[in-house]
């Protein structure tokens, strides 16, 4: 099947990101592996595929605004869903060592499908929620960075996040444009997980009107081992 490639490639151009014929292979066959499962499982109510490059894709590739991804970095894709933002980055940023993680198995089953179809290597994906893994020594602050698309509180995002990154590596959340409030209401909760808020980006997804915000939040020091605390409760019970 062919696409239309030119708001794809606009977008990366002005995100100064450049793919090769591989690469931008990988990306297709990735949404064409999207919409095939997503007709048997809830992965995205976004199907069209301009709709995917702009609010997927382009947007997962916006990290490179906040963080220098030319370095390779280890990092932990928290709720990554469908596989946004770590696998559009890991096509895009070869190097990276990338593991992505989700509370839903058959999310899990598709993602260990798209890289083993797309020949991805230094990628895992791994079943389980963030209040039990983060207490697993092979991931607790064992990241440089978490990044994390999920949508959820940030105070909650926070709790489940810190943990999972080393002491001077970074948690990178997405949030809409005007998240200016809810990152207020967190600075207490970071404190508290270790955490120090750094820059608030503030940007448009490529070739839309779409306003997005990137917290960067610096782990300044060990999160206490009483987080995060147990199933359930960071969301339901945010860290004030």
């Amino acid at each position: 099947m062919s696409y239309n490639l030119d708001k794809f490639k606009a977008g990366l151009k002005e995100l100064n990101i450049v793919l090769d014929q591989n690469q931008t292979e990988q990306f297709l066959n990735y949404y064409e592996m999207l919409i095939q499962w997503n007709k048997v499982m809830n992965l995205t109510g976004i199907t069209e595929f301009d709709q995917v490059v702009e609010k997927h894709f382009l947007d997962s590739l916006c990290l490179v605004k906040s963080v220098d991804l030319t370095k390779k970095y280890r990092i932990l894709d928290l709720g990554t869903g469908a596989g946004f933002p770590g696998i559009p980055l890991k096509i895009a940023f070869p190097d990276m060592e990338i593991v992505l993680m989700d509370s839903l198995n058959k999310r899990i089953r598709f993602l260990n499908e798209v890289i083993q179809t797309l020949g991805l290597t230094e990628i895992s994906a791994v079943h389980g929620r963030a209040e039990e893994m983060a207490k697993k020594a092979e991931y607790r602050e064992n990241f440089d960075i978490c990044v994390s698309r999920a949508v959820a509180n940030l105070s909650s995002l926070a709790e489940y996040c810190i943990p999972f990154v080393k002491k001077d590596g970074m948690f990178l959340s997405y949030k809409s444009g005007e998240a200016d409030s809810e990152i207020l209401q967190a600075k207490h909760a970071i404190f508290l997980l270790g955490g120090k808020i750094g820059d608030i980006v503030k940007y448009r997804i490529p070739g839309t009107d779409m306003n997005r915000s990137l917290v960067k939040i610096y782990k300044v020091k060990n999160t206490p081992k009483a987080y995060p605390r147990k199933a359930g409760t960071p969301s339901k019970n945010p860290l004030k």
